[in-house]
C-alpha cells in the first residue's frame, strides 16, 4: 500500500504550518507567506464552493416530490 493510500489526518499539516517559528523570516519572507496562504485561501473557497454547489444539485435531483 503506498503512502498515498493512507487516511491523513486533517490536521497535520495546518499544525505543522502554525507551529513554525515567524522570527527567522524577513519582512520579504512574511509578505510572500503571506501572499501564499491567501492564494490558498481563495483556492479553498472555490473548491468548497464548487463543492456546496454540486451537494445542493444533487440534492435537487434525488428530492423526492
Amino acid at each position: 500500500m503506498d503512502d498515498d493510500d493512507l487516511p491523513r489526518r486533517r490536521d497535520d499539516v495546518l499544525a505543522a504550518l502554525t507551529k513554525q517559528p515567524l522570527d527567522p523570516l524577513s519582512v520579504d519572507e512574511l509578505d510572500d507567506r503571506i501572499a501564499a496562504l491567501e492564494g490558498e485561501i481563495a483556492r479553498i473557497r472555490a473548491h468548497r464552493s464548487a463543492a456546496t454547489s454540486q451537494k445542493a444539485a444533487a440534492e435537487a435531483l434525488f428530492r423526492k416530490s
